[in-house]
C-alpha cells in the first residue's frame, strides 16, 4: 500500500485525526482493535499540574483516533509519547514483556493516573498482545540465558546424584527440567546469547506474535540496526496482513515511514497529525544526512 498524503495540517480545532481517508481505509479502521481513545483530564482549577497532567501535549487533547493498523508516536524527548503508550498499556491491560504488568509497576503509578481518565473505543476488544519497552527486551534477554544456564546446571545435578540409579529414574528426574527447556528454545532458539542484540530481538518478537493482536511498542528501534529495523517493519507487515494493530512510540524515520501509518506529533501543543514529510525529524536527519558536514562545523571543532 502506498502511503497515504495528506494534503494540509488538521484545524487545531477539529478533532485530532488524519483527513481524507480512503473507502479502503475506513474499511480496514473498521478491522483493527483501538478505534479511538477519548480523554478526560482533570479540570484546570488555577493551580499547578502534576505529572503526567503537566505534559504539554496532553492539554486541550480531545481525543485520538486511530484509522488504520499503524500508529506511530514521534516527538522529542520528554515529549510524553512514551507516557501515553504507558498508560495505554495500563488501560488495556496487555501483559509486559520482560518485566512486571504496567498495571502493578510501581514506576508507573503516575501512568496509572493518566489511564483512569482514558476512554478507549473498541471495534473489537483485543486479548491478544502485549506492552515491550526496549529496557524491558535487554533484561528479559538476560533473563532468558541465566534461565537456560540454570536448567542445564539442574541437569548436570540430576545426572551427578543419579549415577548410581536406573535410566529410567534419572530420565524421570530429569523430565521438568528438559520440559521447561525445550520450552523455551522451541520459542525463543538455543542460542539465544549468540545473537546479537538486533538478532534476539527480532527472534523474541517474532515469537510473541499471534494474530490479530494489539502491540504496544516504546522505541523498539533502541535494539536495532537499521537493517534489522528493516526486517523488523516486514514482521510488522506480515502481523499487519493477520489483522493485528500496532501503536509505536519512536525516533526511528524507518519506523515513521511505514506506508499508510498516521502518525500523530507530540512535539504539538496539543498532539496532532502529520505527514510523514512535514516531521521536523524527518527533515533534520535528511538535511544531516545530505550535509553532515554543514552540521559538524559548528558542533564539532578542534580545539585551540
Amino acid at each position: 500500500m502506498t502511503r497515504r498524503p495528506i494534503a494540509q495540517r488538521p484545524d487545531s480545532t477539529q478533532l485530532r485525526r488524519p483527513p481524507n481517508h480512503s473507502a479502503e481505509e475506513l474499511t480496514l479502521s473498521d478491522q483493527i482493535p483501538l478505534r479511538r481513545v477519548e480523554f478526560r483530564l482533570p479540570e484546570d482549577d488555577g493551580s499547578p499540574r502534576v505529572f503526567p497532567f503537566s505534559v504539554s501535549a496532553l492539554q486541550g487533547l480531545d481525543a485520538l483516533d486511530f484509522d488504520g493498523p499503524v500508529c506511530c508516536f514521534v516527538g522529542e524527548n520528554g515529549s510524553g509519547k512514551s507516557t501515553l503508550l504507558e498508560a495505554l498499556a495500563i488501560a488495556t491491560g496487555l501483559p509486559t514483556v520482560g518485566a512486571v504488568s504496567a498495571s502493578r509497576d510501581r514506576s508507573l503509578e503516575a501512568q496509572g493516573r493518566l489511564a483512569r481518565c482514558l476512554k478507549l473505543i473498541w471495534n473489537r476488544r483485543a486479548h491478544r498482545g502485549f506492552f515491550l519497552r526496549a529496557e524491558d527486551f535487554f533484561g528479559f534477554a538476560r533473563r532468558l540465558v541465566e534461565m537456560r544456564a540454570e536448567f542445564q546446571e539442574d541437569l548436570e545435578e540430576i545426572d551427578e546424584t543419579y549415577q548410581d540409579r536406573s535410566v529410567l529414574a534419572r530420565t524421570l528426574a530429569k523430565m521438568p527440567a528438559n520440559r521447561s527447556l525445550g520450552e523455551m528454545e522451541g520459542r525463543y532458539g538455543k542460542d539465544l546469547d549468540a545473537n546479537s542484540h538486533g538478532e534476539s530481538f527480532l527472534k523474541l518478537f517474532q515469537s510473541r506474535l499471534v494474530p490479530a493482536g494489539l502491540y504496544l511498542l516504546d522505541e523498539p528501534e533502541a535494539a536495532l540496526s537499521p537493517q534489522s529495523q528493516l526486517a523488523f517493519l516486514a514482521m510488522i507487515k506480515e502481523s499487519v496482513d493477520d489483522g493485528s494493530q500496532f501503536l509505536i512510540a519512536t525516533h526511528s524515520p524507518i519506523l515513521m515511514a511505514i506506508p499508510g501509518a498516521t502518525i500523530y506529533s507530540f512535539d504539538e501543543h496539543p498532539v496532532d497529525a502529520m505527514a510523514f514529510d512535514d516531521l521536523e525529524h524527518v527533515n533534520l536527519m535528511r538535511d544531516f544526512l545530505a550535509k553532515p558536514e554543514r552540521f559538524l562545523r559548528h558542533l564539532w571543532t578542534d580545539g585551540d
